[in-house]
């Protein structure tokens, strides 16, 4: 026989609990919600039930019809995103590693900032037309300032005193910002580009509404004009489930990526 004692329960059970309870007020919420349309409390046409956005969901994906405006916001928001993270990565650099360049372009992208995105639709349609390079242009536009910002305070982050070693070690200009600045700034660049994708997902239901004929937010606008709720959640648990997604993808990428820093917490 062992001659070690067995674990009490007690020092698993709350672990495993621990672990669940987080979806507990989700589900209650799920349930409270279903039971309120069943017994007639909560009106479909103000909100849909979770059963009749399941069945709709499901219907949408056997139709195919989900799919093909899936396929075309993903491709609106994979192009803008790629302009949008090229110009913030040029950008940042060139305002970060010079005060030339902060001079030359940052005031200009500050306030540039500031103009909110529904002010822009009209002279995006003047400028690009109504097809799909204004709403290519409005992602870019939204995601290059979350880039921009998060990688130019990385730069401007860096220890003075690595810097100072790297110096002293005999590194040129471009060694140190090849091996000391890029990398110190990297972990700041990451969380832009996490909170960027957020960005795409939300500058795409504006752009989509730019006389879009497919594409996840013309579904919902679509929708709205003939009250289907149904329809509307549908989108919106898509677009949710499309940002949890890619925060996820983000994060693992950071673990890889970020693994040498003594103060990354691994799994």
């Amino acid at each position: 026989m062992s001659t070690f004692p067995a674990s009490p329960p007690s020092a698993t059970m709350p672990a495993a609990w621990l672990r669940y309870r987080r979806y507990l007020p989700p589900l209650l919420i799920i349930v409270l919600w279903q039971a309120a349309s069943s017994l007639g409390l909560l009106s479909t046409r103000t909100l849909a039930s979770p059963l009749m956005i399941a069945r709709t969901f499901a219907d949408l994906v056997v139709t195919g019809e989900l799919p093909r405006h899936l396929l075309v916001s993903l491709g609106r928001v994979a192009a803008g995103l790629s302009i949008g993270v090229f110009l913030g990565v040029t950008l940042a650099l060139i305002t970060g590693l010079s005060r030339r360049g902060e001079d030359l372009f940052d005031a200009s992208l500050q306030m540039l900032r500031t103009l909110p995105f529904l002010a822009l639709v009209p002279l995006f349609i003047l400028w690009f037309g109504i097809g799909e390079t204004p709403k290519i242009a409005l992602v870019a536009l939204g995601t290059m300032f979350p880039i921009y910002l998060t990688l130019f305070s990385g730069i401007r982050g860096i220890d003075a005193k690595l810097i100072e070693a790297g110096s002293t070690l005999g590194l040129t200009q471009r060694e140190l910002v090849r091996h000391i600045v890029l990398p110190g700034a990297l972990p700041a660049a990451l969380v832009g580009f996490r909170y960027a994708l957020g960005v795409a997902w939300l500058s795409l239901v504006v752009a989509e509404q730019i006389n879009a004929e497919s594409g996840i937010g013309y579904l919902v606008m679509t929708a709205r004009d003939f009250l289907r709720t149904d329809i509307i959640l549908v989108g919106l648990i898509v677009y949710a489930a499309l940002g949890l997604s890619a925060d996820q993808i983000v994060r693992t990428l950071e673990r890889s990526v970020l693994a040498w820093r003594p103060s990354f917490v691994k799994e």
